[in-house]
């Protein structure tokens, strides 16, 4: 069996973690697919950063210059990939140009599709929060198609980035602040209690919505059990980093046999604040195919 390194980061803005030292940590890390959110870039950046330094690359840009983006850097090349989140005629409603990636890859015979997600980060009562019910959504058909007897890679899938919402009070350090702001709004939370609940039995959401489980699995949360955290950003004003005052959004959600197969999860939070790169931490897991 293989050691599979699946490694996803929100690096706001490449150019900006490339400074910083996100090459560093990259050519140390042992990674075989990275996935990235939030690249902010054109393809010419993506080629100067990882291209040259030998990686295989995909980018799915925004519409919008200088937002948003998503990319998957690989040691090998893809054997397939796509584009886009929902139905063509409900792209533009979704707004998903820039946040939606899947790649699928062959590792030693064995067929694996990692997605690099975005998800919108929403604003309550505004029309980016619409843009993120529509896109969460979106995000649970295309789970369910992906789980499917006739999905791309016989049930070993990964859904891995920024999903801009703390599923669980574990998942926010200072939750009771944040109930009514996005990221932590009830109805959100809801979405993620079906992510994760029994495939097909009907689970009632923390806001006591009612709706059928997908049955996928949080690796984090069940790699490090009923614990605080692990954070995987902090907000730049204050002290949050310092303080360890962060929010857990950045996910590897997958199938259960993929997540059968999970050996090491890891946030490689930075030793200090200065040594970050990005106000996101990696999330690094280790899949046994």
């Amino acid at each position: 069996m293989a050691n599979f390194r699946v490694a996803s980061v929100n690096v706001n803005g490449i150019r900006a973690a490339y400074r910083k030292g996100m090459g560093e940590w990259l050519d140390e890390r042992g990674v075989d697919v990275l996935a990235l959110q939030e690249v902010r870039a054109q393809d010419e950046h993506v080629q100067e950063f990882l291209g040259n330094a030998g990686w295989h690359w995909l980018h799915e840009p925004c519409d919008i210059k200088g937002r948003a983006g998503v990319a998957i850097a690989s040691r090998n090349p893809s054997i397939a990939h796509r584009v886009g989140l929902g139905a063509a005629d409900a792209q533009e409603s979704i707004q998903s140009s820039g946040r939606w990636l899947e790649a699928d890859f062959d590792v030693d015979g064995t067929p694996v599709t990692v997605v690099s997600c975005y998800m919108h980060s929403g604003e309550v009562d505004t029309p980016k929060q619409e843009a993120k019910w529509a896109m969460l959504d979106a995000f649970g058909v295309r789970l369910d198609e992906l789980a499917g007897a006739e999905g791309p890679s016989s049930g070993l899938v990964a859904v891995v980035g920024d999903l801009n919402v703390g599923h669980r009070e574990l998942d926010i350090k200072n939750w009771r602040g944040n109930r009514k702001k996005s990221g932590f709004l009830p109805r959100e939370r809801a979405y993620f209690d079906r992510f994760f609940g029994e495939r097909g039995a009907e689970i009632t959401g923390v806001d006591d919505s009612v709706g059928l489980g997908h049955g996928w699995v949080d690796v984090g949360r069940t790699f490090a059990g009923e614990v605080e955290g692990p954070y995987t950003w902090w907000s730049n004003r204050g002290q949050a980093f310092d303080n360890d005052t962060g929010w857990r959004i950045d996910y590897h959600v997958v199938t259960p046999e993929l997540g059968a197969k999970v050996a090491h999860y890891v946030v490689d939070r930075a030793a200090s604040y200065d040594e970050r790169w990005s106000d996101h931490a990696p999330v690094v897991v280790d899949y046994t195919i």
